[in-house]
Formats: C-alpha cells, sequence, structure tokens
C-alpha cells in the first residue's frame, strides 16, 4: 500500500468548498450570522487571507488524522511497524504484511466506505465537542445545528474522497 499523501491537500480544500456555499446567502448566511452573533462590520474587520489560510493548514491536519479513521489498513501498518523487522524485506513480518495486503489491500476502500466513517466522526465526535462548546458560550441549538451540519457534510466528502484516493 503505498499512499497518495497529495489527497490529503486536495480533501483539505473540501471545508473551504463546503463552507463558501453552507454559509453563503443561498443557504445559512443570515441564519448563522444571528445565531453566532456576527456582523458584516466582524467581517470586514478581519484578514481573510490569514483565516483562510490557517483554516487550509488545519484542514490538512483534519484530514492527515481522518485518513486513520476511514483507512482501516492505515491501523494495519500502525500495528506492524512496532516490529523492529518490519520493513525489512524477506523478514517474517514483512512477508506475513506483503501477504496480508495483497490479500486486504483494497478491502473498503471506496467512496461510500469513507463517507460512512466520515458521517460516523462527525455525528459522534465533532458534534459533540461543537455542541459542549456552544452550550457553555450560550448558544443556540440553531448555532450548533447548523455548524455540526456543515462539519458532518465536510467530514463525509473528506472521509470518501481520502478513503477512495488515497
Amino acid at each position: 500500500m503505498e499512499p497518495n499523501f497529495y489527497i490529503l491537500f486536495v480533501a483539505a480544500i473540501i471545508p473551504l468548498a463546503v463552507g463558501s456555499l453552507w454559509y453563503s446567502p443561498l443557504m445559512f448566511n443570515s441564519v448563522w450570522m444571528k445565531a453566532a452573533n456576527m456582523t458584516e462590520e466582524k467581517i470586514q474587520g478581519s484578514n481573510m487571507l490569514i483565516i483562510f489560510g490557517l483554516a487550509y493548514i488545519f484542514s490538512v491536519l483534519l484530514a492527515a488524522v481522518l485518513w486513520g479513521s476511514v483507512v482501516h489498513q492505515q491501523s494495519v501498518v500502525q500495528l506492524f511497524a512496532a516490529d523492529p523487522n518490519f520493513g525489512v524485506e524477506g523478514s517474517e513480518i514483512q512477508i506475513y504484511f506483503n501477504d496480508l495486503m495483497a490479500k486486504y489491500g483494497n478491502l473498503h476502500r471506496t467512496f461510500n466506505h469513507g463517507a460512512f466513517h466520515g458521517a460516523i466522526v462527525g455525528v459522534l465526535f465533532v458534534t459533540p465537542v461543537l455542541a459542549i462548546n456552544a452550550m457553555f458560550e450560550r448558544k443556540s441549538w440553531k448555532y450548533i445545528a447548523i455548524n455540526a451540519g456543515y462539519w458532518t457534510l465536510t467530514l463525509i466528502l473528506m472521509g470518501g474522497v481520502i478513503c477512495a484516493f488515497i
């Protein structure tokens, strides 16, 4: 399994693309702005180049972590890597690993499988984190739903792309 690390940089574009539509006037802009207590003045008073640049960097990190959730073979690599002879051609562990990967290396490597795991991460991990923060910040359930919906959809798409193409 030779992973295509470049797909992580491609998948990191997904949060920016989905966000540009999700938080646009076509969808949830006015509802989100009210729920987030956001104004046009606050938006105009910020350096969007820095915000988008950092958002992309954080999205690359998110894609890297999501990779371990959606590509099960990555966990196998981590398990085998603990053996000092892993990576040594002809070693018993390397022969076993190569045989295992030849047989199961492409199992569950589809967009739909990655999207399923992206949904699990979105609903069972990201949504509770967002909800906990929002409750302490005294944000509305509408605010939670808009942001959790955005991240769940984003992680579905990222998970699908990563699983299918990495």
